[in-house]
């Protein structure tokens, strides 16, 4: 099975033929390197797939919701840092540009959803503001992310409520 070399025989046919020697290669396409290709390719993208989240980190509050659904456009993710930086996916951004910046990502999308990912320690009031610029900007579906398995209003610790 692969690219190999076929002998001919008889010596008279191949004076015929054009002299092409003893050796013709034989048609067939070997797939076994090509699949260990794949696979590894396969292997490759498995492990990296979970390292593209957004890569800001975050020390996120602990609540009791329940996941968000997945959508069909990659979610547009705002991070707010403890040291109060705002980033916007994985670049920061300087408050004075960051509505200007929104609104021309709202002018392309479908979705005016966006993720906003607050570091814990933060004051509320600061969460506000740029929740304020969000909206400003032409999102008006924020939506908070937080780590499961945090405390609820009935006082049990969430295992999937």
């Amino acid at each position: 099975m692969g690219a190999g070399v076929m002998k001919k025989h008889g010596g008279a046919a191949r004076r015929r033929r054009g002299g092409k020697g003893k050796h013709a290669v034989m048609a067939e396409i070997n797939v076994t390197p090509m699949v260990d290709v794949m696979l590894v390719l396969l292997i490759i993208f498995m492990v990296a797939a979970p390292m593209m989240t957004v890569g800001v980190p975050l020390e996120l509050p602990k609540t009791a919701a329940k996941a968000v659904p997945t959508e069909q456009e990659e979610p547009l993710a705002v991070s707010l840092e403890l040291d109060g930086t705002v980033s916007l996916m994985n670049s920061d951004v300087p408050e004075e540009e960051l509505v200007d910046r929104l609104r021309a990502i709202a002018a392309e999308r479908d979705s005016t959803k966006v993720y906003l990912r607050a570091d814990g320690g933060i004051e509320y009031a600061r969460v506000v503001q740029v929740m304020g610029a969000l909206n400003a900007g032409g999102f008006n579906d924020i939506i908070l992310v937080t780590d499961p398995g945090g405390p609820s209003l009935t006082g049990n610790a969430a295992a999937g409520n």
